[in-house]
């Protein structure tokens, strides 16, 4: 089969299996992302995720990862939920946490591609990565033409905007590739202005010691005081850089059953919050990314919005 076609039909697969657009990039080192990586690690803006420090080599390096490896194919996935919380007093939780894990969902996804690519040719080998791995995603879907990295440093779409998943699958198979996406922030700063923390602390630099998401989410710790009445009322992740853009504006919901919200997560009150034991938690957020946080997590942060 020649390159043209199968590179055709892997895209037209993706799509069937539920992806929003699919992109490819040839295997190589990322020295710009490298470079940009390293110093961000020794500005220590990092914070406690101390994991991405290590396998330097893989995460710059596909190869490294999968020996052969010829092409990256990225793929992205619209997130964006038919409903949120309309009680804004009560605490809240990030878009992507009202649905089922995201990595499960994906994966099995990914997994069904790599499938259907060794059904066309046997001999190919391959992984897939959904975010939990040392791979530099978002770099690899701006190369893949999926999009740009916003100021916010999120991937941004032109037609699906920022609330997207991304995943990769790595095959040794050398394929037609796709042109990297052009940069459409132009002179906008609006998530830099809008972010309540200042984490936003150059173009495309996140400090993770500022970021209201990482503190919820990762930082497994007490949450820095210098955030306290900064935070808004965000128990878990959250959305201000990517509600504030632009590109966001009118974005379709998601159209994924397993990202459909829960009611009961959406009927929540303030009180609820307040009130929620273990074994509540663990029946309300089975199966989500919330459960990253763990109960002790997300009650620390729920007694940190309230004091």
């Amino acid at each position: 089969m020649e390159k043209a076609e199968i590179t055709k039909l892997i895209k037209t697969e993706a799509k069937k299996l539920g992806f929003q657009d699919c992109g490819i990039a040839p295997a190589g080192y990322l020295d710009k992302d490298a470079a940009h990586l390293t110093g961000w690690l020794n500005n220590n803006m990092h914070a406690g995720m101390n994991y991405m420090k290590g396998h330097f080599d893989k995460r710059t390096d596909p190869v490294k990862l999968v020996p052969g490896a010829r092409s990256v194919i990225s793929v992205i996935l619209n997130y964006y939920p038919p409903e949120v919380k309309n009680d804004k007093k009560s605490p809240q939780i990030s878009k992507y946490a009202y649905g089922i894990d995201y990595h499960k969902v994906i994966k099995k996804k990914l997994k069904k591609l790599l499938e259907i690519i060794r059904g066309f040719d046997e001999t190919v080998t391959g992984r897939f990565f959904v975010d939990s791995a040392p791979v530099l995603e978002r770099a690899w879907a701006a190369r893949s033409g999926l999009g740009w990295i916003g100021k916010n440093s999120n991937l941004i779409n032109r037609k699906y905007g920022s609330f997207i998943f991304i995943g990769e699958l790595i095959i040794d198979l050398d394929l037609e590739y796709d042109n990297p996406a052009k940069d459409y922030c132009g002179n906008c700063t609006k998530c830099i202005e809008a972010c309540p923390t200042g984490a936003i602390v150059a173009d495309r630099v996140i400090d993770a010691n500022r970021c209201i998401s990482y503190q919820t989410v990762e930082n497994k710790g007490e949450i820095d005081n210098k955030l306290k009445k900064k935070m808004g009322n965000w128990a878990f992740g959250c959305d201000i850089c990517q509600d504030i853009c632009p590109w966001n504006n009118g974005i379709k919901p998601t159209g994924e059953p397993d990202f459909i919200s829960r009611k009961e997560m959406l009927e929540m009150t303030r009180d609820d919050w307040n009130k929620l034991d273990e074994k509540r938690y663990n029946k309300l957020f089975s199966g989500t990314a919330v459960k990253r946080a763990g109960f002790s997590g997300l009650k620390r942060n729920i007694a940190f919005l309230e004091k």
